[in-house]
């Protein structure tokens, strides 16, 4: 459920939008239905509990924290991150996502044109790229976004429109391919360049996204490539600096690459990796008759399905992501 706060000092009449997640013991309750329970799955298998209640704890002490502070700047609502799919966000709102990188993410395909502030809630356990700011940080960073004097990045993302009108966004990529571990069977054709393949899916990778699931599949294939000539040698040392991938965030471009494309009688494996600037698309067509999906920055659940007969074009946004920094 969302909430929404009020308060008679405001500082503005604009809305401030509280995303916030269930903590891992949050969803081993609903799992297990009770703390008691989830303690005992816990322990039953050798792990420290202790670790899900302080993580638990903090959390819920952060978004408290965040609230306090937020409510005596705007109207304040703060909704799960659950909601997100459903939730109708005003023009001038200010959207603040507590949590990791992956609800910064999901938080700003279901944006358009808000800015988005990412809070980290525990710097000693969460990197946070997209979190550069605490709780602590709100009270200044706030009042520069309301007054539009605080800088902003930029973010391009992907879209995939299917040929029976549905759209999927994606911050970071989107994912063509089977739903299980079977292969895929598609058509796939960028400008004059078309061939049928078999493989487990395409990705194709925003700038933001470059230095994910994009960098691991690249990387992995530069490793094998460079030491195809010595089975011996065959597994990456992963102590060695990998390659760079990465492309700037408001990069009008995408990268895509098929993962472990298979040659045969009836498949090719030549159009396996490759660039889509702005003013051209991807074109995947199906041939699969049951359990192909498209889904996008790794949200499984939320997916399209890509069976015979659609056909797919993934290209460069129009909408962008506004990240604080």
């Amino acid at each position: 459920m969302s909430s929404i706060h009020s308060t008679t000092t405001r500082h503005t009449e604009n809305k401030i939008i509280l995303i916030t997640r269930k903590t891992r013991l949050e969803e081993l309750i609903v799992k297990y239905n009770t703390v008691g329970q989830a303690r005992f799955y816990i322990e039953h298998l050798g792990g420290d509990f202790a670790t899900y209640q302080s993580e638990h704890d903090n959390y819920l002490a952060c978004v408290s924290a965040a609230e306090s502070s937020l409510t005596q700047l705007a109207r304040l609502q703060k909704i799960d991150r659950s909601f997100l799919p459903n939730m109708i966000f005003g023009r001038d709102d200010i959207v603040i996502a507590v949590g990791q990188d992956g609800l910064v993410v999901n938080t700003m395909k279901y944006l358009d044109g808000q800015r988005l502030i990412g809070i980290n809630p525990d710097v000693q356990r969460w990197d946070g790229v997209l979190l550069p700011f605490q709780v602590r940080d709100l009270p200044k960073i706030v009042p520069e976004v309301l007054q539009q004097r605080r800088p902003v990045r930029e973010v391009t993302m992907a879209m995939a429109r299917l040929n029976n009108g549905q759209t999927m966004l994606g911050v970071n990529d989107i994912f063509i391919g089977p739903k299980s571990h079977i292969s895929a069977s598609y058509t796939i054709q960028l400008q004059e360049r078309q061939e049928r393949q078999s493989s487990s899916g395409i990705i194709i990778s925003t700038g933001m996204g470059s230095t994910g699931w994009m960098k691991s599949i690249l990387t992995g294939a530069a490793a094998l490539q460079e030491r195809f000539d010595d089975p011996r040698l065959m597994i990456c040392n992963i102590a060695a600096e990998p390659p760079t991938y990465s492309t700037d965030w408001d990069a009008r471009e995408l990268m895509f690459a098929v993962r472990e494309p298979f040659p045969s009688k009836t498949s090719s494996a030549t159009l396996v990796r490759g660039q889509i600037q702005e003013d051209s698309k991807l074109q995947v067509t199906s041939l699969m008759p049951e359990h192909g999906v498209i889904f996008s920055d790794g949200i499984e659940a939320d997916y399209l399905e890509f069976n015979a007969g659609l056909t797919a074009e993934i290209g460069v946004a129009d909408r962008r992501g506004y990240l604080v920094v």
